[in-house]
């Protein structure tokens, strides 16, 4: 495995800036995920460290070597795609074997079937390594994809958001089986997706990019609990976190300059109003197990939190909210304190 050292890059396609001076380094064995939405850049990224494009400026290092103007085949690196890209007409094993059969790398046979095996058990796909890559599943196939790249040993792996098709239980068991696979290998890895549970659940680090820029990069918890601005703080939490102007509830202890206060679950204490006094009223309460959303009404603005499954609030209810050690954000919608 290597370190990947990404300084000052940038890609425009036409008048469309894809990527803007972007500074990123992945240290050897670091598990770093990319995150945002549509159009943030996230997949050019990954097409620039794999050779597949080339920058306007800037420079990209793998292992220590400046690999800015290798050819893909040069990098060393593996790439696996949203879509699984299997051969059709090869069994699992043949597409295993696939990349350790190129000119590049050729290996004998006897070792490539020990590499395939053993990739084949780690992904736990080894029972259908006689199958044809059609007759797998959405998760076997993903299973291949996945093993196809891990035989290689490349210097890094660029994965570009490889379990966003398929089913939310199927997504949950990869996502451990993925993170246990990299532990294990001590891989290098940059993953991109707009899934904010792949994120916090796979990641050493998380990096947040909005258009083209990289707006923060920390760990899952920084992230969350310190983000550097308002884009950053809405990329984490679920429920969203709730942004809210000045004034609308008390807010005594906002510094100079507020103008948004990020209020999370942890930050909001609501209780049933008494006395007659009431900050806002209960639309109503979405029952989801062992938790539910508090959806409230606070003048013209709407929030929502998470309460106790077995909260007394309901619907029509009249509630007082108060802040506890908020996030404050400024007029730039960059963070206060």
């Amino acid at each position: 495995m290597a370190d990947v050292h990404i300084r000052n890059v940038s890609k425009s396609f036409g008048e469309q800036v894809a990527v803007s001076g972007l500074d990123l380094h992945i240290a050897d064995g670091e598990f770093v995920v990319l995150l945002g939405p549509t159009g943030a850049g996230k997949t050019t990224t990954l097409r620039l460290i794999a050779g597949l494009e080339r920058p306007d400026a800037g420079t990209i290092h793998i292992g220590g070597h400046n690999a800015t103007a290798l050819s893909p085949a040069e990098r060393d690196t593996a790439f696996v795609f949203q879509q699984y890209s299997l051969y059709p007409h090869l069994s699992v094993y043949d597409n295993l074997a696939f990349p350790l059969r190129s000119p590049a790398r050729k290996m004998p046979e006897d070792q490539i079937r020990r590499r395939v095996e053993d990739v084949a058990k780690m992904v736990r796909i080894h029972h259908k390594l006689s199958n044809r890559s059609t007759k797998l599943s959405g998760g076997e196939m993903q299973r291949v994809a996945i093993g196809r790249a891990l035989v290689r040993k490349p210097a890094i792996y660029l994965m570009d958001e490889p379990l966003s098709s398929l089913d939310a239980k199927l997504r949950g068991d990869l996502r451990l089986e993925l993170k246990r696979i990299q532990a294990e290998l001590g891989a290098t890895m940059l993953y991109v997706t707009h899934d904010q549970i792949e994120a916090m659940t796979m990641a050493d680090r998380i990096g947040i990019l909005a258009d083209g820029v990289l707006a923060q990069i920390g760990t899952p918890r920084e992230i969350y609990s310190e983000p550097a601005n308002l884009h950053v703080a809405a990329r984490l939490g679920q429920p969203a976190i709730n942004l809210l102007p000045v004034g609308l509830l008390p807010d005594g202890g906002a510094p100079a300059g507020t103008q948004t206060i990020g209020a999370r679950t942890e930050h909001l204490s609501i209780d049933k109003a008494a006395n007659g006094h009431a900050d806002g009223i209960v639309d109503w309460v979405e029952h989801l197990g062992d938790q539910n959303h508090l959806h409230v009404t606070v003048g013209a603005k709407k929030l929502v939190t998470l309460t106790d499954p077995d909260t007394a609030l309901e619907k029509g209810d009249k509630v007082t909210i108060r802040y506890r050690a908020p996030l404050y954000f400024g007029a730039d919608g960059q963070r206060l304190m």
